[in-house]
């Protein structure tokens, strides 16, 4: 145990954050750099070591929690980082994206602020970094079989490292530029600065993972011809085909899904446009959708200058506190305020778009809202309660439904659907065609960062086994396993 009085004597303590006005103004992480250090041992003391650490389970990851928060509280970093990295292959990507289901199931979150989990992580895992604690790993030697993985998320990243580890030759295809799907370019820079992601790349290419950018499988490439190329083959090109808003006037000018906004901001500060093509400077910015997502579109169109940003959510506003109907260890649905909240900005919930009106050019400039009650099952809009609010740029970030090679690689290779559009698997991550798994959103449907890496290295193990006859990699999750979650 840390502090046997530390939960007791010591106060929640979170990460500070830099002033509202000067990160604004730029598109470093928002939080003060260097500004855990003198608080961290303290707040990792605060753990008690249970005797059922619930936050075992809270995380789908099984993260060693009580274990590198005792190390971190007795300053043993390097220990605390062997720990940390024991069950997660990429925790500065977790620790700054993860919306910390483990601090929801921390058993002093029943009746104190919970552990500030994710920061000790990320505090562990930057040490490391600095410490020059975490080097390449390759393998002894090669077992002489090949893997191709599909999709450089998360859930792929992780699934290729552990092959690669593992003594396969590994290559990971990604129909972007650059490496890193959606952590590349549908998180925005303030969330997690991009050079997180580039020393892990390079990390990974000291083991000997290769990677192809530019290439789609099922367009630049045959997915049955790369079935016959490889071993074997990890589909992990997650869920992006965007939820769509058919109203009238969606084909105006100005509206945007959100996945089509984000990456241009991101490419900006990769160098690629001087200015992004699509910008919120000047414009009353209106995003649809209540989620992360949509908190980052708040975000970047903060830091281009929007002149008013509004963010709609059809749900009610959810509460404060912790449901009663969400007990403890669940994560509950409880109010939020993210970094980009904090900096401006109206939140309307429980409202629904009618349509978009349009200019004499085609652009749109306002949006038609009417609020709405939830009634045997769905929204009805409440008479009297139409509105107008301006909108020269709209964003759509209302969550994603499914795989979008549905006419590609799906096709190509054969593959089943489940029922609500993602590639069909069963407990072993195997589809239906030979040789053939699937990780992360592309099986799980649209989830968290901490869902994709525990799939990606279940499904390595998986493939591992697939190809050997045994493994020596950790012992998977299930794609049926849940977590303490609703």
């Amino acid at each position: 145990m840390a502090d046997p009085k530390g939960f007791l004597t010591t106060p929640r303590e979170t990460a500070p954050t830099r002033p509202v006005e000067q990160r604004k103004q730029d598109w470093n992480e928002v939080y003060v750099p260097g500004g855990l250090l003198p608080i961290i041992s303290k707040q990792a003391g605060r753990c008690m070591d249970c005797g059922i650490p619930f936050c075992h389970n809270g995380c789908p990851l099984g993260n060693l929690i009580p274990e590198w928060n005792d190390y971190a509280y007795r300053e043993d970093w390097k220990a605390a980082s062997e720990r940390l990295h024991a069950t997660n292959n990429f925790p500065e990507f977790t620790g700054r994206l993860c919306p910390a289901p483990c601090e929801s199931a921390c058993v002093l979150g029943i009746n104190q602020p919970a552990v500030t989990i994710k920061n000790v992580e990320v505090t562990i895992i930057d040490r490391a970094w600095d410490s020059g604690d975490v080097t390449p790993q390759p393998p002894d030697r090669l077992s002489g079989k090949t893997v191709a993985v599909i999709g450089s998320g998360p859930a792929g990243l992780a699934a290729a490292q552990q092959l690669t580890r593992a003594g396969h030759t590994v290559a990971v295809y990604e129909r972007a530029d650059r490496i890193g799907g959606l952590l590349r370019y549908g998180i925005p820079e303030f969330k997690m600065e991009k050079r997180h992601i580039n020393r892990r790349i390079e990390q990974m290419r000291a083991e000997g993972t290769k990677f192809r950018t530019g290439v789609e499988i099922g367009r630049d490439m045959d997915g049955a011809k790369l079935r016959k190329r490889y071993d074997a083959v990890v589909i992990a090109a997650g869920a992006t085909a965007a939820r769509d808003l058919p109203v009238e006037g969606r084909e105006l000018g100005g509206v945007y899904q959100a996945m089509e906004y984000l990456p241009l901001a991101n490419k900006v500060q990769e160098g690629d446009f001087v200015a992004p093509p699509v910008s919120a400077e000047g414009k009353h910015v209106v995003v649809i959708g209540g989620g992360d997502t949509g908190a980052d579109c708040v975000g970047t169109a903060h830091r281009q200058g929007a002149r008013s940003v509004t963010q709609l959510e059809i749900m009610p506003r959810p509460s404060d506190d912790r449901p009663s109907h969400q007990p403890w260890p669940t994560m509950p649905m409880t109010y939020k305020v993210t970094s980009a909240h904090e900096e401006g900005g109206e939140r309307v919930y429980a409202v629904n778009t009618m349509r978009f009106e349009g200019d004499e050019d085609g652009n749109v400039k306002a949006l038609h809202l009417v609020e709405v009650e939830f009634q045997d099952g769905k929204f009805v809009p409440q008479p009297g309660t139409e509105k107008v609010i301006p909108a020269e740029l709209v964003t759509l970030a209302m969550g994603f439904t499914g795989t979008d090679q549905r006419n590609g690689l799906v096709e190509q290779l054969g593959l089943e659907l489940d029922a609500r559009g993602n590639i069909a698997r069963d407990k072993d991550f195997t589809t239906n065609v030979d040789g053939v798994f699937v990780a992360g959103d592309a099986g799980r449907g649209q989830s968290l960062i901490v869902w994709a890496i525990a799939e990606g290295r279940s499904a390595a193990r998986a493939v591992d086994h697939y190809l050997t006859g045994a493994s020596i990699l950790p012992a998977p999750i299930r794609p049926t396993d849940r977590p303490l979650t609703v």
